[in-house]
Parts: C-alpha cells; sequence; structure tokens
C-alpha cells in the first residue's frame, strides 16, 4: 500500500514539473504525443493515442517504441523510425506511422510524437485505381442514355415506343444516380479515419436504424427481417459509417433473395470482438467468386445486377468501413442455399471508453 502511494506521489510530481510551455507546445504540432517521466511512466498524453493501442495501465505495451525511448535516453539524440501498427486486434488494416523521439530539458522527459500517414499512403494507391475503374462505369448508363434519348427522337410518330424508351431512360437515370451516390460514399470513406474522432455507440441502434432504412425494399420483395434485438454491444468508431456498412449488407441481402424467404441479422460477442451476422436464403454464390466479391464493381451476376440496380461498390464499402475500424469481413456462401455475411469490430475497450468519456468532456 505504502509502495504505490509513494509511486502515485512521484507520478504526481513529475506531471507538475512538466512545464506549461512544453504543454502549450505539443499543441502546435499536427501530430498525437506521449510525454513519458522517469521510470518509463506515461505524464501526458494526447486524445486520439487511445486509438492506437499503445498504452496500457499508463505504461508502453510497444516493445518497438520502448527500445526507441532507450536509446534516446542513451544516446540524447533525436530518434525517428516508420513503423506499422494494426488498427485493431483483427483485420488487415494498419496505421503506418512516422514516429520522432526526443528528449526534453534536463529532467529526463521524453516525448513522442506520431504522424499517422496511412491515409495519404492509402488514397495515392486507392485514387489511381479508383480513376481508371470508374471512367468505364460511368460510360454504361451515360451511353445508353444518349442511345435512348436518340431512339425517342426517332420515335415521334409512335407513342408507344416513346413511352418504352422513356421508362428505359428513367431506369438508367436511376441507376447513374445511385452509382454517383455510391461513389460519393466510397470517396467520403477513402477521405475519412473514423478512429481519429471515434464515439462510443451501441451496434443494437445501428442495426435497428440499417433495418429501418431497408424496411420497404423488404416489403416490396415480401422478405422479412428477423432480428434479435437483446444484446448491448457497444463498440468505437463511426456510427453513421457502421450502420451504411449493415445497411448494404441487409440490401445485399434482400436483392439477391427470392421472394417470400428471410433475412437473418445475428449478433454475438466473443474475446473482446461483437460479431455481427447478416444471412439470406438466396441464390448464393459460386466459390470461384468468393475471393473476389469485395473488389470494387465486380458482380457475380451483371445481368442480376441491372434488375436490381446493384452498382458494384456495396460490398467495396462495406469492406473499407469494417477495415477502417479496425475489424474485418467474411462471407460463407453455397449455391442455392443462401448467404451468410460477417462483420467483426473490436468491442469498446475500458480505457478506450475512459479517452472517449474524456474527449466528449471537452
Amino acid at each position: 500500500m505504502n509502495t504505490k502511494r509513494k509511486s502515485d506521489d512521484r507520478k504526481v510530481n513529475e506531471v507538475e514539473l512538466l512545464p506549461q510551455s512544453v504543454r502549450d507546445l505539443l499543441k502546435l504540432f499536427d501530430a498525437e504525443h506521449i510525454v513519458i517521466g522517469n521510470g518509463e511512466v506515461i505524464l501526458e498524453q494526447s486524445d486520439g493515442i487511445s486509438t492506437l493501442n499503445l498504452i496500457r495501465d499508463q505504461y508502453l505495451n510497444n516493445e518497438s517504441l520502448l527500445r526507441l525511448i532507450r536509446a534516446t535516453r542513451r544516446s540524447g539524440k533525436t530518434q525517428e523510425v516508420t513503423m506499422e501498427l494494426p488498427r485493431g486486434p483483427i483485420g488487415a488494416g494498419m496505421h503506418d506511422l512516422l514516429v520522432r523521439v526526443a528528449l526534453i530539458g534536463d529532467d529526463g522527459l521524453i516525448v513522442v510524437l506520431i504522424f499517422d500517414d496511412s491515409e495519404m499512403r492509402r488514397l495515392d494507391s486507392i485514387r489511381r485505381d479508383f480513376v481508371a475503374n470508374i471512367s468505364h462505369e460511368l460510360k454504361t448508363p451515360i451511353g445508353a442514355l444518349s442511345i435512348l434519348s436518340e431512339a425517342v427522337l426517332g420515335a415521334s410518330d409512335d407513342p408507344e415506343a416513346i413511352t418504352r424508351f422513356a421508362t428505359r431512360m428513367q431506369s438508367e437515370a436511376s441507376r447513374l444516380t445511385e452509382l454517383v451516390q455510391e461513389i460519393i460514399n466510397l470517396s467520403r470513406l477513402q477521405d475519412d479515419d473514423p478512429l481519429k474522432r471515434a464515439q462510443s455507440f451501441s451496434i443494437s441502434e445501428s442495426i435497428k436504424e440499417a433495418i429501418d432504412q431497408s424496411r420497404l425494399n423488404a416489403e416490396a420483395r415480401r422478405v422479412e427481417i428477423v432480428y434479435n434485438n437483446d444484446v448491448t454491444s457497444v463498440v468505437n468508431g463511426d456510427r453513421d459509417q457502421v450502420t451504411m456498412a449493415i445497411h448494404n449488407l441487409i440490401e445485399n441481402a434482400i436483392n439477391y433473395s427470392p421472394d417470400s424467404t428471410r433475412v437473418a441479422i445475428g449478433v454475438n460477442e466473443s474475446d473482446g470482438i461483437c460479431e455481427i451476422s447478416v444471412s439470406d436464403q438466396g441464390i448464393g454464390i459460386p466459390e470461384k467468386d468468393l475471393e473476389r466479391i469485395f473488389e470494387r464493381f465486380y458482380r457475380v451476376d451483371a445481368a442480376r445486377s441491372r434488375i436490381t440496380g446493384g452498382t458494384g461498390l456495396g460490398l467495396s464499402i462495406v469492406k473499407h468501413v469494417v477495415t477502417n475500424h479496425g475489424g474485418d469481413i467474411s462471407v460463407w456462401s453455397v449455391e442455392g442455399a443462401g448467404s451468410t455475411f460477417t462483420i467483426r469490430l473490436p468491442l469498446l475497450s475500458e480505457s478506450t471508453s475512459h479517452s472517449t468519456s474524456a474527449v466528449e468532456a471537452k
């Protein structure tokens, strides 16, 4: 008990020694920061540090960073490295970080500045592919509208033909509108890191909102949406993005299911992970297509996509959202028996919860 009190008193004294001028200076950097005292105790950290999972019980739990700090203490020289950190305990999403470590004054205090280059590097790669893909996808509906408009002009004396061509034009215009909206959605996701302004939210509320958005489509297809909402799972991130991802999976399940079938949504928790599954009784996905269905503009059945209004971007958007939240997505499917898509997201941890509460209180 006395040892703990002495340790706490020493930490308080070190915090008091941290000059206000240093705190003010750190605010000027466009970077996350950690200030470390003697005994490698963390004295101060910026709000966004909690999303990097570098700290546990006021101590660093990253060996690479600890070695860098110790090298700085020994040499007295500023150290700089680039490093990768997982965005969460699961999934392939990574933070690309530039880390600088330097001594402050003569009191043995160390500042760690962390610049996240993930978005810049990722965007450079994504935009190159995206521009090439989107130019091709936009040509199809625009070309169809051009041909149909010429057909309408040529059928000025045939009211039935005009009606038929005008109906097709409406369909192509709707398809173009949906495609442009999906492009906007994907562009927003690519320009945004949800963990930098994350807030805690209920997965159940997100699912309910996604179901409400799909209600009209489900009723038109006589598809029943079943959801056991007796869950209390809480995750950290952007609620609107996660809701959009779940909505895309529900819409996908409805569109690829026969009439008068069922779409089931389930939620489970295991080892700090929240699993959200969306299952349908639809046509299923051929095994050869399973590895490609999350690619932008990839369609298993192009003809059916035209009928349902699919853009080929829905599942790509889902994967972007999940990966950016430090999670992953998987699919199980058998042709003729249906499909199950499962999103896995990290549950809100106690340390993240405290950090989020502090941010909201400011």
